[in-house]
């Protein structure tokens, strides 16, 4: 009788690949944002495109500069969003002699009664929050704003010499006067950079203001419900990562981005005349998480060239520098983003 064999050691089972977002998941996100967009609507009236983006941003883990005239209800929205998604909300209101300490937080000398040793003990400033609010983020100088870099990039606060993790979800959403530079200082590029989309809130039309008149001097205004968890935001976003974005829809993202620098060869006319520095690999990725966001705050699982085209003033405007030529010229950063997009044919890509 020949002796038992062992049996065969089995394969190692293939590497799990990445999560893609099921019809169900992406259908979750869209009733999300209907629900949050509805208590908005309590509030604010009007701006749809800046509701639009600020849904996106929130989804994609994205911070956003907004950029408006004072009275435009830009503090108002992000202060409404943070009820609506029950997150912990703070604001700072930027000024000229706010120190990076007022930011991050200072050590304070503490004495332990029982034993007499005194002892430095870590007091957490506002920006340990979920949702942070820079109110007129460019009339602190740049020593201060430098104090959000770290924390929008690494979710990290590095004070004393110790690091402390900032709670996520964490979202820096920053307003800013286009007008008024009296007093201003210029947020450098590299916080800039950090800002997933720059959105321009525009003055409502007439009957949007009549609305917001007739809301605003009446009688209490309706309470916002919470519609969202903490668990359910970290819930979608980890959704929007796992949306399908397919090679093509990468690859136009990144030629777009690379269209604004001067010295790509694939750069319009346009670029090389009225750009002095474009966008780095930042806005590409931007684009794409931001075009599955889009598409899933849609109810689509896959997104498509659309949702990038659609983005691409948002993530590429204050990514772009154009030169004084173009001011002498009238031609904005969004202008020239417009004939970037418009350059790249449908069969390129």
């Amino acid at each position: 009788m020949a002796p038992p064999t062992d049996p065969a050691p089995s394969a190692p089972a293939a590497p799990a690949g990445p999560r893609v977002a099921s019809v169900a998941d992406v259908q979750a996100v869209a009733d999300a944002r209907k629900r949050v967009i509805a208590e908005l609507r309590k509030r604010i009236i009007g701006q749809d495109d800046v509701m639009d983006l600020l849904m996106i941003a929130i989804f994609a883990q994205g911070h956003g500069l907004f950029i408006g005239v004072p009275g435009l209800a830009k503090t108002l929205l992000i202060s409404t969003l943070a009820e609506a998604v029950n997150l912990d909300f703070n604001r700072i209101q930027f000024t000229p002699d706010l120190m990076p300490s007022d930011i991050t937080g200072t050590d304070i000398l503490e004495e332990d009664k029982a034993t007499g040793k005194r002892n430095f003990k870590f007091i957490k400033g506002p920006i340990f929050c979920n949702i942070l609010l820079a109110d007129e983020v460019n009339r602190t100088p740049p020593k201060t704003q430098a104090a959000l870099l770290q924390a929008m990039q690494e979710k990290m606060v590095t004070a004393a010499g110790n690091t402390f993790e900032l709670p996520p979800p964490f979202l820096v959403f920053a307003t800013q006067n286009p007008i008024e530079q009296e007093g201003t200082y210029p947020l450098p590029e590299a916080q800039l950079d950090r800002f997933m989309f720059s959105i321009r809130v525009e003055y409502p039309s007439f009957d949007e203001e009549l609305e917001v008149v007739a809301r605003t001097t009446g009688g209490s205004q309706e309470p916002i419900r919470p519609v969202l968890s903490q668990g359910d935001l970290l819930k979608f976003q980890e959704t929007v990562r796992s949306v399908i974005a397919a090679p093509d829809i990468i690859r136009y993202a990144v030629e777009l981005t690379r269209r604004t620098r001067p010295a790509s060869d694939d750069a319009p006319p346009v670029v090389k005349q009225y750009v002095s520095w474009g966008a780095g690999p930042r806005a590409s990725q931007y684009l794409v998480v931001g075009a599955k966001a889009r598409a899933a705050l849609l109810g689509r699982p896959q997104a498509s060239r659309d949702d990038v085209k659609a983005l691409a003033r948002a993530v590429l405007s204050h990514r772009v520098l154009v030169n004084f030529q173009a001011e002498a010229d009238g031609l904005s950063a969004s202008d020239v983003i417009d004939q970037i997009v418009a350059s790249i044919p449908q069969t390129t890509i």
